[in-house]
């Protein structure tokens, strides 16, 4: 895949069934938090609230999601127990619903933590 300059850009370069899932946790994010900026970061889409909020990417079998540090990751620890994460990352498999409640509570979760560090 070529660099992508925007996130249309890189969400076009996947097959229809990815675009949709990569879509809807776009639309989780901005729905969440309108006002962070949507940049690609690291060839992939980010979401930047003063600092980086989140990022998210499309693989072969799973969408990654990627809250900045490990934070929101302990924070749902519990919830997140189906799914393969580690410090930085989770998995979200693409054959299981997309869990887009626990997106928008891990994204609050970062929108706070960015806002109390102003």
């Amino acid at each position: 895949m070529k660099k992508p300059k925007s996130v249309d850009d890189y969400i076009s370069g996947f097959p229809k069934e990815t675009q949709e899932l990569l879509e809807k946790v776009r639309a989780t994010i901005k729905e969440v938090a309108p006002e962070a900026e949507e940049v690609i970061s690291y060839s992939m889409p980010g979401y930047k609230l003063k600092t980086m909020l989140v990022w998210f990417a499309g693989f072969k079998n799973h969408i990654g999601f990627y809250p900045k540090g490990s934070s929101a990751i302990v924070a749902f620890k519990k919830e997140l127990t189906k799914y393969k994460t580690s410090k930085g990352a989770i998995q979200f498999p693409m054959d299981k619903p997309m869990p887009v409640a626990l997106i928008k509570k891990m994204v609050k979760f970062r929108v706070a933590e960015n806002i109390e560090k102003k």
